[in-house]
């Protein structure tokens, strides 16, 4: 059953922050679960877009440390957090149609997007696949896809199974070599962030998000998204190298890379040196 969205201005978003409860919505043939905090009427919409195994409960610290009054919406992709498992895998592009029509339904007639990881190719898929609906993209500890300058073999290893997701202990014993910056110093605080959502990560969800990346690259495509786009690289990310994004913005015709002290989960672990950085610029003129 869909929840209206509400657009009540500051008392609405005190009540979405607050209940945290997310609503149900049928989108097609995908039964998705979202959270919509409403913001103030009139501002363009932040989706936010999940990095593997996660549930968008892994955006929280982030969502606090963001202007309150930018509406922002985030979902579970099928097969994750509280989203309808798919009988079949997806692919990004399919993916991206879904996100519009969320979108549709909330009542927005343009969005931005921000992804982080995994999340990060959908942010770009969205931006290229409808480039009149996207305004601005952010794109947060991510690459290319398949063509991307990789991880050591040993990183890539241990993500694939989603472990991490299911067994603190194990996720408290690799975040260190995994994640770097402060999860070598604090993987308590890593551990907390990854295990967020009061739902195991399926196995079969998981997979469907592998498949979906392993087989998409955003590098031949990349000089035709034409949005402003913020590119956010730690400059201790064991699974992400920095100079993916490097090559990113580059590639970008409107691209402009911050790099920040940290590793791949600093803008949860550590929000309010990054939440800024976001905020500015998405409300440039």
């Amino acid at each position: 059953m869909t929840t209206p969205p509400n657009r009540g201005g500051a008392d609405g978003r005190t009540r979405a922050s607050r209940s945290a409860q997310p609503s149900r919505i049928r989108v097609g043939r995908r039964e998705l679960a979202y959270l919509h905090q409403p913001g103030e009427p009139g501002r363009v919409p932040l989706v936010l877009c999940n990095g593997i195994g996660s549930s968008m409960e892994l955006f929280d610290p982030l969502v606090r440390e963001l202007d309150p009054g930018r509406p922002v919406v985030r979902f579970d992709v099928p097969g994750i957090g509280g989203s309808a498992q798919p009988k079949l895998p997806y692919t990004y592009h399919q993916l991206a149609f879904t996100m519009r029509g969320l979108l549709d339904r909330l009542g927005y007639a343009r969005a931005d997007v921000l992804g982080i990881s995994w999340g990060g190719g959908l942010a770009q898929q969205f931006a290229f696949q409808h480039p009149w609906f996207c305004r601005r993209v952010v794109l947060l500890a991510t690459a290319t896809g398949m063509c991307m300058v990789p991880a050591t073999p040993k990183v890539l290893a241990r993500m694939l199974t989603p472990r991490r997701h299911r067994d603190p202990d194990y996720a408290r014993s690799i975040a260190g070599d995994i994640y770097g910056g402060s999860a070598r110093t604090a993987p308590d605080t890593t551990v907390a962030v990854l295990h967020s959502s009061m739902r195991a990560t399926p196995v079969r969800g998981y997979l469907y998000q592998l498949a979906a990346i392993g087989s998409w690259t955003s590098l031949p495509w990349l000089p035709m998204i034409r949005q402003p786009t913020l590119v956010l690289a730690g400059d201790d990310d064991p699974l992400i190298p920095s100079v993916n994004g490097s090559v990113m913005s580059r590639l970008l015709p409107r691209g402009q890379l911050h790099r920040y002290r940290g590793g791949h989960l600093a803008a949860l672990t550590e929000p309010e040196t990054l939440a800024p950085v976001i905020d500015e610029f998405l409300d440039r003129d």
